[in-house]
């Protein structure tokens, strides 16, 4: 028999209501031996236990109750002889409208990068929980930059927290050992030391740098009150970028070369060419106004390569891809997300294509390819689509794409990424997640990475419940972009942008939406 005793003091126990769930807080307990029981009213009704948990929080879905919920939650401490009620809250949960759903997204998106980032230098990890040693990721941090622009301007956090957090990044920035000025693909979080993403990569990674100096150049422009503080990330950012020597991985020849060692040289020998993410890469490495490469470098190297990858021209589901892997349609849809998070493809074109038809087509026949389901995967279909590259259900981490490539796992990344694209198509991939596989697929940091509906008919298993910042970053950042243009705008204010761009003979159309 256990008894119950009433708590002289409440500790803090605090709650938040959405649509479908809620979200619980309370502080640690005195007694280590004491698990936490928490017990639910629903409408007035009778008290029920919802939860048993060591841990600090609760993140619970009670759609299975209905809309519109008035809740009213108990936290006990429970030991073989006792619970002691420690606090009571009420909330209520609300239907939401599209738009409150997309930026609740968003801020619980945006705790990967704030609350879970690395608490030395700012960076945010590779991936949470992590499997192995701690690494911080030079991509995803670019990413992250780019997050905290849009949550000082929806006011998440302030201003002023985010210049402090930025400046804790540059500081590392200039700290950390570099290769002609470019950064590691991973560093070792807490000694900061280069950690080899492969055998021979454990130097400058030229396209992972692109991605941190895409968000880097987006800060400068938005940053530019004159304070001293922003004043300063403005100069850490400028020193930062002019050191970058994008001209040294050409090895004098017209292309681009992903790699450089110290060790191993050039011994990757990774040319880039396209069609793939690193568009970003030849953008800015014409930008930059101390180690440009020539235009030469983009049509013949990047464009030039007789590789089977670059031009496409195919039509799929009755639209016409301008670029890309022919026989994966495109590819996963990363490819129209990393280049294109502060590089706005609305009206932007080139000799090879209107980049705001190439996303947008490659985004719906990608979409069209779930609807068609050739290899009649469970839960395909018009509302559970976006092929893109991310952990794998049950295990591993690919690219996938149509084709060869599609085990039947679902990234909420790619359709999410994919709002400016396809905003009906993405909202409905965003309200089925939500309100059909919430339970297991929303965490603490928004989706998990992954969802297979093919793998079992529990729905525990059909969920990866694991974190990349390079799959997190985008869901803000595209659906920013989608709700305001926010990147888009800063990052192509920037005036080496605009040179760059220019050089490599880019147009754009000031018509921003096509």
């Amino acid at each position: 028999m256990i008894g119950v005793a009433h708590a002289t003091e409440a500790p803090d126990f605090s709650g938040q209501a959405y649509d479908q769930h809620v979200e619980l807080f309370w502080a640690e307990k005195s007694d280590p031996q004491a698990s936490y029981v928490i017990k639910v009213s629903v409408n007035e009704g009778d008290w029920v236990t919802r939860c048993r948990t060591n841990k600090t929080g609760l993140l619970d879905f009670v759609g299975e109750f209905g809309n519109d919920l008035k809740l009213s939650y108990r936290l006990y401490s429970q030991t073989k002889s006792q619970e002691n009620l420690l606090g009571e809250v009420s909330l209520k949960t609300r239907t939401f409208t599209d738009d409150e759903l997309v930026e609740m997204v968003q801020k619980y998106t945006f705790r990967y990068f704030w609350q879970g980032a690395d608490e030395k230098s700012g960076w945010a990890f590779e991936r949470q929980p992590n499997t192995g040693e701690a690494v911080i990721t030079t991509g995803g941090t670019g990413f992250a930059i780019l997050s905290i622009i849009t949550a000082a301007e929806r006011g998440w956090i302030s201003r002023e927290a985010a210049v402090m957090r930025l400046l804790k990044i540059t500081t590392s920035l200039k700290r950390l050992e570099t290769f002609h000025g470019m950064w590691a693909h991973w560093y070792r979080a807490g000694t900061e030391e280069v950690f080899h993403f492969s055998k021979y990569d454990n130097g400058g990674d030229i396209v992972e740098s692109a991605f941190m100096a895409q968000g880097l150049l987006a800060a400068r422009q938005y940053f530019n009150q004159s304070s001293t503080d922003e004043t300063r990330l403005r100069t850490d950012i400028t020193g930062l970028w002019e050191k970058m020597d994008w001209q040294w991985y050409t090895q004098g020849q017209d292309i681009l070369y992903w790699h450089w060692s110290k060790t191993h040289g050039w011994k990757m020998n990774h040319k880039i060419t396209g069609y793939n993410e690193a568009l970003i890469a030849y953008v800015l490495a014409a930008s930059s106004p101390t180690h440009a490469i020539s235009k030469a470098a983009y049509h013949k190297g990047w464009a030039g390569q007789n590789n089977g990858y670059f031009k496409n021209g195919k039509t799929f589901y009755g639209l016409k891809l301008p670029l890309g892997n022919q026989q994966e349609m495109g590819g996963p849809l990363f490819f129209a997300h990393y280049s294109f998070l502060g590089l706005d493809p609305r009206g932007l074109s080139d000799r090879y294509a209107n980049y705001w038809t190439q996303n947008q087509h490659q985004t719906l026949i990608s979409h069209a390819y779930s609807m068609d389901n050739p290899k009649n995967w469970k839960g395909y279909g018009p509302d559970f689509w976006g092929l893109t590259a991310g952990d794998m259900v049950p295990d591993g981490y690919t690219a996938h794409a149509p084709g060869e490539r599609d085990f039947g796992t679902i990234n909420p990344t790619g359709a999410l990424s994919s709002m400016p694209y396809a905003p009906t198509q993405s909202l409905a991939l965003l309200k089925n997640l939500y309100y059909r596989h919430g339970k297991e697929l929303f965490g603490p940091m928004g989706f998990y990475d992954a969802i297979n509906l093919s793998v079992s008919d529990d729905p525990r298993k059909q969920v990866k419940k694991t974190y990349l910042a390079i799959d997190q970053g985008p869901i803000i950042i595209m659906l920013e972009n989608y709700r305001s243009g926010l990147l888009w705008d800063s990052f192509m204010k920037d005036p080496d942008v605009r040179k760059g761009l220019d050089k490599l003979g880019f147009t754009i159309n000031n018509q921003k939406n096509q």
